[in-house]
């Protein structure tokens, strides 16, 4: 059995949590800010928990993540 590969652009946005979860920054925070609040934009800085519909399809792309 061949090696698989990594998806390297999902490697780059997703990190896995010590408990195993994918963790992943909020979309919506590189341009056009003038009309965001202050409250939205910090808000997005945070990171996000990677929903859990979408974990089985990261696992696949990510497998020695």
């Amino acid at each position: 059995m061949p090696k698989m590969k990594t998806s390297s652009s999902a490697a780059k946005r997703f990190k896995v949590t010590g408990t195993g979860k994918l963790k992943r920054a909020k979309a919506y925070k590189s341009h056009i800010l003038t009309k965001k609040t202050r409250k939205r934009k910090r808000n997005l800085r945070k990171a996000a928990i990677t929903d859990a519909t979408n974990v089985k399809n990261m696992k696949k792309i990510l497998p020695y993540l």
